[in-house]
């Protein structure tokens, strides 16, 4: 916490507490005297302990930022964050998951360009099958591109 008291402020972060002082003056936990004297010295605050001086004694919500806590995480945070696991920064933000969430039906083209390939590998030879299977891999690339594009400029002509 000592750290975070440290960090300079701006002019959102005194608005957040002024308001909240504001709030506190509604409800009754202020009178007008103390409303004007922490409003002036949040005025002149330059450091989130400056601001935390004055709402200490107030009820949430004091207009300062909460502190984030640390991830529950019930083993070790060794290798596995470092690499994307649980407790890695990108979990909060639901970048990653376990079991992603799909749209639209799974074309299933692995199979089909294995068996083009066994099929061409055995009959004219390997080399032709891996650049059959590359062709394969291209078309289908550029038609989900070509699909992708139509689908977002409809939903923008929608919107």
């Amino acid at each position: 916490m000592a750290r975070q008291d440290e960090i300079r402020i701006g002019d959102a972060e005194r608005d957040a507490v002024m308001l909240a002082l504001h709030d506190h003056f509604a409800a009754g936990r202020l009178d007008t005297a103390e409303l004007d004297e922490r409003l002036d010295a949040v005025l002149s605050a330059k450091t989130r302990g400056d601001l935390r001086a004055h709402v200490r004694d107030l009820p949430p919500p004091t207009g300062l930022p909460e502190p984030e806590k640390a991830p529950d995480v019930p083993w070790q945070q060794g290798a596995a964050v470092m690499f994307g696991g649980p407790g890695h920064p990108a979990w909060r933000h639901r970048h990653m998951r376990l079991h992603p969430h799909r749209h639209g039906p799974h074309f299933k083209a692995f199979p089909l360009m294995l068996a083009v390939f066994l099929v061409l590998a055995f009959t004219v030879g390997p080399g032709a099958g891996f650049l059959a299977v590359l062709q394969i891999a291209l078309a289908v690339w550029v038609i989900r591109a070509v699909v992708l594009a139509v689908g977002v400029r409809r939903s923008r002509t929608r919107a």
